[in-house]
């Protein structure tokens, strides 16, 4: 009885942790066409997604996405898929971002939306469930967003998440946990974690300020005081300015004209300001008075912050000055293990990149250091056919000569 109690707790305990990848796009091929969404919203000119790995990159197939190909253009695409919900579960949310068009503003983040999401209609203030991925607008603005929907309003972590602001392929990665709790990672590795409840403004304040307190009349917070036997020198007091004793009146100048001669003034070398008392230790002095705090009656916990019951769709919602971007490698599953996995290519992916670009600029620097010879070449050339029309003048007349003027 004992053995069939423990392969049942083992199978249970299993069934528990089965992985479930609930969405996954790598944009092998052109099937994305057939199931993501181009928004049509009014008034809005929308840019348009290639198919393609760009520039440079690691494999031409394999590291196809979806580049933003229009520069200063809003870009709205989305994909729904079977809804599902993170009760009691793990949520990871995985892609991958490649700004090769080395960025100067604009978005690279994705969001994720329920099933009443109107896809047709996907714009800026379309309410989702989570934002999360890089932004970056300048040298001030380089973040990693996480935003989460709760009772109708969106919240921003209140930690700063630093994203990757080069030109290759980073994997973004959000994992929300049933007990509250969050981690981001980049590139497989952690770069911020902690409570829903502590990094985010979700709930009131579990404490705050007595409003009843307040401090007492004597209570004396100044840490010194004036010295009461202190005294000003007598020779204390001098005036900050003085005539100049060196300053005599012009020859040429004329009382009747000019007035009464002054010389001008100067500051005074004895001058030493306004006097004040040196400071001693406050023998009254009881420290800093610290406001009493009392349980907040408008707090009340939620142990499911973490909990999105109907997640149905995923989209890119973003506005870019220059465009470049490439998205790819989109995830979502219950299980970080396989998004981790997942990602585990990018140090490779990487790697390739930098060898083909690497490559690329050298061919483009030796190309231009050939067109420059050539230049160069092709204007010793002309300088060489100018001294040879001079040397083949005829003996006893001289090289024609430009001077400027016209002969009459």
């Amino acid at each position: 009885m004992r053995s069939y109690a423990i392969v049942l707790a083992t199978v249970l305990a299993a069934a528990a942790v089965t992985a479930e990848v609930y969405f996954e796009e790598g944009f092998k091929d052109d099937s994305w066409q057939k199931t993501w969404v181009q928004s049509e919203h009014k008034g809005v000119e929308y840019g348009k997604f290639v198919h393609t790995a760009g520039k440079f990159f690691n494999d031409a197939e394999a590291d196809k996405g979806l580049q933003t190909s229009q520069d200063a253009r809003f870009y709205a695409l989305s994909n729904k898929f079977t809804p599902f919900s993170n009760k009691d579960d793990t949520l990871v949310v995985q892609f991958s971002v490649k700004h090769e068009q080395n960025i100067d503003c604009g978005g690279g983040y994705l969001k994720v939306f329920d099933c009443s999401v109107d896809q047709k209609d996907l714009h800026g203030e379309t309410p989702y469930l989570l934002m999360f991925g890089p932004d970056i607008c300048g040298p001030g603005t380089k973040k990693v967003h996480v935003i989460f929907s709760y009772k109708g309003k969106n919240h921003l972590v209140n930690k700063d998440i630093r994203c990757k602001d080069d030109v290759f392929t980073h994997f973004y990665t959000l994992v929300v946990r049933s007990d509250n709790t969050y981690e981001v990672l980049i590139d497989n590795e952690k770069v911020e974690s902690g409570s829903l409840e502590d990094d985010w403004d979700f709930l009131p304040p579990k404490k705050i300020k007595d409003p009843e307190a307040k401090k007492p009349e004597d209570w004396d917070d100044r840490a010194t005081i004036p010295d009461p036997d202190d005294t000003k020198p007598e020779d204390w007091d001098k005036p900050e300015h003085i005539p100049d004793p060196d300053a005599t009146k012009p020859d040429d100048w004329d009382d009747e004209m000019d007035g009464e001669w002054e010389p001008p003034m100067i500051d005074n070398p004895e001058y030493k300001g306004e006097w004040k008392p040196k400071q001693i230790d406050n023998p009254a002095y009881k420290g800093v008075w610290v406001h009493p705090e009392i349980d907040n009656p408008e707090y009340v916990e939620d142990k499911t912050l973490y909990l999105r019951e109907e997640v149905c769709a995923v989209g890119i919602d973003v506005w870019q000055v220059k465009s470049g971007t490439i998205f790819d490698n989109f995830l979502i599953t219950n299980d970080l293990e396989v998004a981790k996995k997942a990602a585990a290519t990018v140090k490779e992916t990487q790697e390739g990149e930098k060898k083909v670009k690497d490559a690329q600029e050298a061919e483009e620097r030796k190309k231009a250091e050939e067109e420059a010879a050539a230049e160069e070449a092709n204007k010793d050339d002309d300088d060489e056919d100018d001294d040879d029309e001079e040397d083949n003048a005829l003996p006893g007349e001289a090289a024609e000569v430009d001077d400027g003027h016209d002969e009459l």
